[in-house]
């Protein structure tokens, strides 16, 4: 917040009511004449007293809710020929020398559907008002402008802030980039065919719509406007009369259509308007409507355009989606963190779907327990409370794998100091090469294999599963976690006098 803040009007403090209200003569318009230029002139003064040759561009707006209404807003809104580039050219941070932002202030004051902050960083600010109030602010006193405001006929009041600084709408927001991940998952929708168009809004109520394919996602990236916010929506419906057919009863609407040569068009419409757009798109290929209510347009994902440091400066913000809101909850998470979660579903295919504070993650088979187990169900159920560690966090796919595991400890290396010991378990299962044999007390004890070439040859073909029968751990294998059993002759075994599983 800049230490020194004026408020520049033509109105005369003496003509304020007991409420502070305006009630002189002076009308609520400019002039377009000698107090407009007196306005001009102040912003000059202080300019040149801050010692800042050009201003930044903030939160531009064109039309809509841009314009106060007063005067009626014109062709261009009033920055034909200040931007070469044209509109996209008005851009949030696109520097401007003092004589292009004098001529911006010049159409806020005259009310021409454009309006913006005007800020160097730290020095200078320039705001325009309701009602023709200039807000000016610096890190400098600025005495000989304030002599100089008064000597042209204006009336400069100190405050404590200007009423147009610049507030987030949730201060508490993480607003999502358009970083490497963010392109990253874009190339990844597009391929899997789940968006096809990027809309890029480049100034409050000024967007460009852009379809996307593999093969022209780069180009549309390099010529997007800097600091632009961008919304990943859904392909257009062919089905044109489809699409129209959905338009709401009342309220604004932004209507999207290709045309035969593949450019994209869009306007804006409400109830009275349109059937006369719906007439236009007798031949387009596809269409699609976006209401302009924040509480019901969609987007697949949004971002805004950092700063070709990789640093984001724009401070406006997006409406989030759940895509958003889940990178919000992934940024705050990194490899090897234990988190907290409940168990949500058992899937059929073995996977186990556990919420770790409004985001899904997952647990893998093999990540559940250290020990064997026939189903995910033998070691967690739905509704159980679960700590587990972040096994990794991948923002492309919007995945967390967790590990149940690895906040357990690990057996292995006990059942290792095993080795040598002669003990009774049951057979569990029987294959071509050997059989398996439990050598723990418990439903998820570790088994061993005998392999044929180790079986007693006494006793034949007649192992089943379910018989008890005496081994020796031979060998257990850290890395493959595979333990080698010896089938041992019962009267052997009780000669060593070992514990039984």
């Amino acid at each position: 917040m800049l230490p020194y803040v004026y408020r520049v009007t033509k109105y005369d403090p003496a003509d304020r009511n007991q409420q502070g209200h305006y009630t002189g003569a002076e009308p609520a318009t400019s002039d377009h004449g000698p107090v407009e230029a007196a306005y001009l002139q102040a912003v000059a003064a202080f300019a040149e007293d801050t010692g800042i040759d050009q201003l930044g561009i903030r939160e531009p707006q064109i039309g809509g809710f841009a314009h106060f209404g007063l005067e009626p807003s014109i062709d261009g809104y009033g920055l034909a020929s200040l931007f070469p580039a044209g509109l996209a050219g008005f851009h949030d941070g696109a520097l401007v020398p003092i004589a292009v932002g004098l001529e911006l202030v010049r159409a806020m004051l005259r009310d021409n559907g454009a309006w913006c902050r005007l800020e160097t960083e730290g020095e200078f600010a320039v705001h325009v008002g309701w009602d023709q109030y200039l807000y000016l602010g610096s890190n400098l006193p600025c005495e000989v402008a304030l002599a100089r405001t008064r000597s042209l006929g204006l009336f400069p009041e100190r405050l404590d802030a200007s009423p147009y600084d610049f507030a987030p709408d949730d201060p508490a927001y993480v607003q999502r980039p358009a970083d490497a991940d963010f392109w990253a998952r874009l190339h990844w929708a597009v391929s899997a065919h789940r968006a096809t168009f990027l809309e890029e809004t480049y100034a409050a109520n000024a967007s460009r719509w852009h379809r996307l394919t593999r093969d022209t996602i780069e180009a549309v990236r390099s010529q997007l406007a800097p600091r632009a916010q961008l919304a990943v929506w859904p392909d257009l419906l062919t089905d044109v009369d489809a699409a129209m057919g959905s338009l709401p009863d009342e309220g604004l609407v932004e209507i999207i259509w290709e045309d035969a040569e593949g450019r994209i068009t869009s306007t804006v419409a409400d109830e009275t308007e349109f059937e006369a757009v719906t007439s236009q798109l007798a031949s387009a290929p596809s269409a699609g409507a976006v209401s302009l209510a924040s509480d019901e347009r969609h987007p697949l994902f949004t971002a805004v355009l950092p700063d070709s440091d990789g640093v984001l400066r724009a401070r406006w913000q997006t409406e989030p989606t759940p895509s958003d809101r889940d990178w919000a909850f992934l940024k705050t998470l990194r490899r090897g963190q234990v988190v907290t979660g409940t168990v949500t579903t058992i899937a059929s295919f073995g996977v186990t779907f556990v919420d770790i504070g409004g985001f899904t993650a997952m647990i893998n088979i093999p990540e559940l327990s250290w020990r064997p187990f026939s189903h995910p169900s033998d070691v967690v159920s739905v509704g159980q409370e679960i700590t587990a560690k972040v096994l990794d966090v991948d923002m492309i796919w919007e995945r967390v794998p967790l590990s149940l595991r690895a906040v357990q400890e690990d057996p292995w290396p006990q059942v290792a100091q095993r080795i040598g010991q002669v003990v009774t378990g049951p057979v569990t299962k029987i294959v071509p090469f050997g059989v398996f044999v439990r050598i723990e007390e418990r439903a998820d004890g570790f088994e061993g294999l005998v392999h044929t070439s180790e079986l007693d040859k006494s006793t034949g073909d007649v192992v089943e599963v379910g018989d008890a029968l005496t081994v020796k751990i031979i060998e257990v294998d850290l890395a493959r976690r595979r333990i080698a059993l010896s089938h041992v002759q019962t009267s052997a075994a009780s000669t060593e006098g070992q514990p039984h599983a």
